[in-house]
């Protein structure tokens, strides 16, 4: 199982693609930076950048994190339609879309929902094996993804578990 997580902003969306199977495996991770002069030519490299890597790596899941209000309204719409840009670009290879809080992300990556951002950075290095720089909007982005990737294990053993014991 291939995932996609995003971690979407208006001037800079992280992306990690992880595979899930006996562990989770990392396959890439990165930023877009929209770069253009107004929102709307922002949302034009949003959406390129992810429609780039929903065609090159083909995930069967998307995670993305919830959009939760702002204290200033129109940061929280300008996040909204960066989150809807990328969220869209990955509709032509047909993906489940998967949403998570910001602090149920870091409880599942840190241990508490109240981690800082550093701390998460910590957490994705050393539960992918990882060196070498990571940009924080990437680590975001690989948050989600694990946050999915736990959240995709713990479902499958629970429905198991409902389902009874095998015959």
């Amino acid at each position: 199982m291939r995932i996609l997580g995003l971690d979407p902003g208006s001037l800079c969306t992280g992306y990690a693609v992880v595979e899930t199977g006996p562990k989770v495996t990392y396959v890439v991770s990165g930023s877009i930076r929209a770069r253009g002069a107004s929102l709307a030519d922002r949302l034009q490299e949003i959406f390129a950048g992810v429609d780039k890597l929903a065609a090159q790596y083909q995930p069967d899941e998307v995670a993305i994190e919830r959009v939760f209000m702002h204290r200033n309204a129109d940061s929280a719409l300008k996040l909204g339609q960066a989150r809807g840009a990328a969220l869209s670009a990955t509709f032509a290879v047909r993906p489940r879309v998967f949403e998570y809080a910001p602090r149920e992300v870091k409880l599942a990556v840190v241990g508490t929902g109240a981690a800082q951002k550093e701390q998460v950075q910590l957490m994705v290095r050393r539960l992918l094996n990882l060196s070498g720089p990571l940009g924080a909007d990437a680590a975001d982005a690989l948050a989600i993804a694990l946050c999915h990737a736990h959240s995709r294990n713990l479902n499958g053993q629970l429905h198991q578990l409902a389902a009874g014991p095998a015959q």
